[in-house]
């Protein structure tokens, strides 16, 4: 699911380099300890950025060395589980489900078939996850169901569409934040949601016109030999970059953590370079 939030590796120092594969390690752990093993194939780098961005000022992260399926021989380093971690792990359960059940209704019946099957597998996980999390469960059944009704009247508005997802993801500010960090971080989150759509769907517009599914980024710009047209890289590329403008305008107003320059170099330089690669389809 996505992957478009990941620092720039080459620009990180490698201390930080192997904190965040812990990370991203103990994410995936915290996930099969949570929710079972099958939940764990749902790991997304969004998650993993997040769990960084709301790690608390004063927890510092405990690092062990364990085996496990993905590395049956070599021991791995892993961020032991914490709050910022179990409920990250939550949230990509939710998260996971609800775009499951968007693309069976995107789909046709055949072609939808693999994607129920992974429903039905991630049922019990879903349903100990929205008891966890029931506010954030209900923002993204919510948004998600104004995003598909907005989606089935071919609505062009790239910045309508944008917003339903970027609400969701702004469900994700901690409510027990004091509001000088609970403003920021729910500015930060909604502009990081609008820029994950629109990446997403420009990643996707390829496939999604020869399929003829909905796709914003293709109904503003139409395709000219199935690609997105120059005139339309250009305006995408204003709009990205001014979301992710603001998402580090908000970012500067939070306090720091232990992830704090893990995080500075996913949206100063990460983003940009995920933005340049997928516009000019070049993302792998």
């Amino acid at each position: 699911m996505f992957g478009y939030l990941r620092p720039l590796q080459g620009e990180l120092k490698v201390r930080e380099l192997e904190r965040f594969k812990a990370c991203y390690c103990g994410l995936c752990r915290s996930i099969g300890r949570k929710y079972g093993f099958i939940a764990r194939f749902a790991l997304s780098y969004e998650l993993v950025f997040l769990a960084m961005l709301l790690w608390k000022a004063d927890d510092e992260p405990v690092i062990e060395r364990k085996r496990c399926a993905a590395s049956p021989i070599r021991r791995k380093r892993y961020c032991t589980g914490n709050a910022a971690l179990d409920t990250c792990a939550g949230y990509n359960v939710i998260l996971t489900w609800w775009k499951l059940k968007d693309t069976v209704a995107d789909e046709t019946f055949f072609k939808a078939i693999p994607y129920r099957l992974l429903s039905l597998a991630l049922a019990a996980a879903y349903k100990k996850a929205s008891r966890e999390f029931p506010g954030f469960d209900s923002a993204a059944k919510r948004e998600l169901g104004v995003l598909a009704e907005y989606e089935s009247m071919k609505q062009i508005s790239l910045d309508g569409a944008a917003d339903k997802f970027a609400l969701i993801l702004s469900a994700a500010t901690p409510f027990d934040a004091p509001e000088s960090t609970r403003r920021p971080m729910r500015e930060m989150l909604y502009h990081l949601g609008r820029w994950i759509y629109i990446i997403d769907a420009c990643d996707d517009y390829k496939d999604d016109v020869s399929a003829k599914r909905y796709n914003p980024v293709a109904l503003r710009f139409p395709p000219e030999r199935g690609i997105i047209p120059e005139a339309g890289k250009d305006r995408i590329n204003t709009t990205l970059t001014h979301s992710n403008n603001l998402v580090c305008s908000a970012f500067e107003l939070l306090p720091e953590n232990t992830w704090t320059q893990v995080v500075r170099n996913t949206i100063y330089l990460g983003m940009p370079d995920v933005c340049m690669h997928v516009i000019n389809g070049t993302w792998p």
